[in-house]
């Protein structure tokens, strides 16, 4: 409900006066820095005149370190001052524009004083630190905002629930200190808000719209129960946004006990990471930490390996050449992903106790050092009842030991002389003067070689002592073709292809090649040998389009992460990679040993997208996708006759799309290679960004990309490059098409050829 003209001008003349109190303590502020700038200045350049040195005795050494400590300790607490400054100035600048979008009347049960409670995106005090003239969103009071519509209310805080009743409710809208609008509002935030926070461009990096939280959102950002989290949200209902703020609100409740480096968020590819890369400082927070689940396999396999990404993957999945390869990779997909598949290897891992672990030969110059059978025996030496990471320990030690014994045994050999020969003088030199210095001043020839001898065969050895510290000595490869020779075909159903499957996974393990459903089994067989690299300080990993994720990597994730608390944010309405075919990709957590630790929650309201777009993406998948209420223009349909009238037809609609709506437009494809053909195609008319896997960063408003790498992102207007037959045909595409329609906001444009998509409706009202 809209307020009065004298409401209006009430909270004008407020916002004036919290504006004028940000002026001014912006400006003591801007003074203060200047001023502990002069004093962390002058403090460097005169640090060691003020600093008394006197290493005469021990008594006036500890003195010396005493004064060093002293000034030291000044220099940081000035420069913590001025970064605390500057944090705050850089609050109150965002403050400035906009303190604050929404205020409760609150009456605790009990009193009669009414509290007038408004909420920004940071809290603002008197000087005395008692009043507030803003609440942060995060604080406990704030929550009734998001929960409660007037009447009765309550809000808990760490000591005690606090229960009274709402008597007013509103919503603003303030840019540049001036008041647009003012909302009296019910149960949840208003439609006009939304309408022109929501509504209008998208922009280059992704919204953090504290002031349109819904009640449903803020449940999920303000949940501290649960082990496992799980957001099942529909296209464009805010989930990314959802944890963001969640991100926010943990450093805010937990300050004192986690800091941004303690949580991790591994997004879908590098190009969603320069998305979100600004969110959290506009929400007063440092930046978690960023990362792709593929960076992480790649790190963990290193350079000696030939991996395959998971956008490789989809492209040979989704533009298949062979039919029978096709299908085969599918059942080599669909088994490797699952939950039953990491089983089955922890069962294998356990009779290693018994059976023991394939080892390589150890060479140096060309002979073997340690053969392979040695290694195995003594390695069968150590105690079974150990776990096998220990044992394991126990033979690299074993191992470093021979080498010691080899190593003096090794400098007695002709070869070395000829290493020596070939040293440089500088290094001569050094041995030379620590000859001299040992034996005063007299240099013995004798002990010369002897020294240079040593020296040698150390170097030569140096790189054999760490690759056994490394694990190089074990043959993983072999043990991997080991664990899949020993499969029952049984346990895994629907599996015509089983053996040919093995052979082909072996063939490429003899060529160090690695599909990408086998890096995470791979590793995960390596780290139960080598034991697990878990990362204790971690308290949140968030892991957005989790519906990319397989059962397996998931269960992989956990353990690495032993002490975190998981946020799982994904749609399954979006599920494209081929593992989901046959399987829910958040298959793991139905199962009995996770299931008490989570905890799910459904958006089915999306915030993206006009009315007509999605009554179009609903016909596509029934997800059950809630429009919010804004409306547009139709889809639009383009029937072309050829590659010449396609191009021309798509030029001429970017054109006029960048007329009217003056925001980023995507062109956007099946795959990458429809990507590379649609490029070449438009590139000449239009000036255009081809987005590829590796994209981290786009200049351009136009963007040709696969669907793929769309996902996740939001788009002004979306023009589909090939709606057709030929590009959309089989069920399992559908997810990829609505994934594709869904990443639009204001404006969808459908090409196709000879006949449309049989995936699309065929309802005409749809379309324009």
């Amino acid at each position: 409900m809209n307020i009065s003209r004298t409401d209006i001008l009430y909270e004008q003349k407020r916002v004036n006066e919290v504006v004028a109190y940000i002026e001014q303590y912006m400006n003591q502020l801007e003074a203060q820095i200047t001023a502990r700038g002069t004093d962390v200045t002058f403090i460097k350049k005169n640090f060691w005149e003020d600093v008394t040195v006197n290493l005469d005795n021990d008594e006036e050494a500890v003195e010396t370190f005493s004064s060093i400590k002293q000034q030291a300790e000044l220099l940081s607490e000035r420069e913590r001052s001025q970064m605390h400054d500057t944090y705050q100035l850089k609050k109150l600048e965002r403050l400035k524009d906009s303190p604050y979008f929404g205020r409760i009347n609150f009456v605790e049960k009990g009193e009669s004083d009414v509290e007038q409670i408004y909420i920004g995106i940071a809290s603002l005090t008197n000087e005395e630190g008692y009043d507030f003239y803003i609440y942060d969103w995060r604080a406990p009071i704030a929550s009734m905002y998001y929960d409660f519509g007037p009447g009765e209310a309550f809000y808990e805080t760490p000591l005690e629930k606090v229960t009274g009743e709402i008597l007013l409710k509103k919503q603003m809208l303030i840019r540049q200190g001036t008041v647009r609008h003012v909302f009296e509002t019910g149960m949840t935030i208003g439609d006009d808000v939304l309408q022109e926070v929501l509504g209008s461009q998208s922009s280059a990096q992704m919204k953090s719209i504290v002031s349109t939280i819904q009640q449903e959102q803020n449940q999920i950002i303000r949940n501290e129960r649960s082990k496992i989290l799980i957001v099942n949200g529909v296209a464009g209902s805010g989930k990314t946004s959802v944890a963001m703020q969640r991100v926010a609100y943990l450093l805010y409740r937990y300050r004192e006990q986690i800091s941004a480096e303690q949580i991790i968020l591994f997004s879908p590819n590098a190009l969603f990471n320069q998305y979100v890369a600004e969110v959290l400082p506009e929400l007063g927070e440092d930046n978690m930490q960023q990362t792709t689940f593929q960076a992480y396999l790649h790190h963990r396999l290193g350079k000696r390996w030939k991996i395959e990404d998971p956008y490789d993957q989809l492209e040979y999945v989704l533009t298949k050449k062979d039919e029978n390869d096709y299908l085969q990779r599918l059942e080599s997909i669909d088994m490797k992903s699952s939950y039953t598949f990491m089983k089955e290897m922890d069962r294998f891992i356990d009779t290693l106790r018994s059976v023991g672990l394939p080892f390589h030969h150890v060479y140096f110059h060309g002979e073997v050092l340690f053969q392979s059978k040695w290694i195995s025996e003594h390695f069968d030496k150590t105690d079974s009842s150990l776990s096998i990471p220990n044992r394991i320990e126990q033979l690299i030690e074993t191992l470093l030991k021979h080498i010691d014994i080899f190593e003096k045994e090794e400098r007695k050999q002709n070869w070395v002389l000829d290493e020596i020969e070939q040293l440089s003088d500088s290094v001569i030199q050094t041995v030379y003067e620590r000859i001299e210095r040992e034996s005063d001043g007299y240099v013995d020839s004798v002990r010369e070689e002897s020294l240079l001898r040593a020296l040698i065969v150390k170097r030569k050895l140096k790189p054999i002592r760490a690759s056994i510290r490394q694990f190089s000595f074990i043959d993983f490869p072999l043990l991997y073709e080991q664990f899949l020779q020993s499969l029952n075909p049984k346990s895994f159903p629907h599996q015509l292809y089983f053996n040919e499957m093995i052979e082909t996974t072996v063939s490429q393990l003899k060529k160090r090649k690695l599909y990408y459903e086998d890096m995470t089994p791979f590793l995960y067989l390596r780290s139960m040998i080598e034991g697990f690299e878990v990362n204790m300080a971690m308290r949140h990993v968030f892991v957005d389009e989790a519906q990319d994720y397989s059962p397996f990597q998931f269960a992989y994730l956990m353990k690495l992460f032993p002490k975190a608390r998981f946020t799982i944010l994904g749609d399954l309405h979006q599920s494209i990679y081929a593992h989901s075919y046959r399987m829910d990709s958040f298959q793991l957590f139905h199962e009995t040993s996770f299931s008490e630790k989570v905890e799910s929650y459904s958006l089915t309201k999306s915030y993206r997208s006009t009315r007509q777009i999605i009554d179009l993406a609903s016909e596509i998948i029934d997800s059950g996708i809630i429009p919010f209420n804004r409306s547009g223009a139709k889809p639009m349909l383009i029937q072309v006759k050829n590659e010449e009238e396609r191009r021309q037809r798509i030029v001429q609609e970017v054109n006029r799309l960048q007329r009217e709506h003056e925001g980023k437009v995507a062109i956007i494809c099946k795959s990458d290679e429809q990507t590379y053909l649609a490029y070449h195609q438009l590139s000449n008319d239009l000036n255009m960004t081809y987005v590829k896997k590796d994209t981290s960063e786009i200049q351009s408003s136009i963007q040709v990309i696969p669907a793929y790498l769309a996902k996740g992102m939001e788009y002004d207007c979306v023009i589909i490059y090939d709606a057709s037959i030929h590009s959309y045909s089989e069920e399992k595409e559908r997810n990829l098409l609505y994934t594709a329609c869904t990443r639009a906001m204001h404006s969808l444009t459908l090409c196709y050829d000879d006949m449309l998509s049989p995936l699309l409706p065929k309802n005409k009202e749809l379309y324009t």
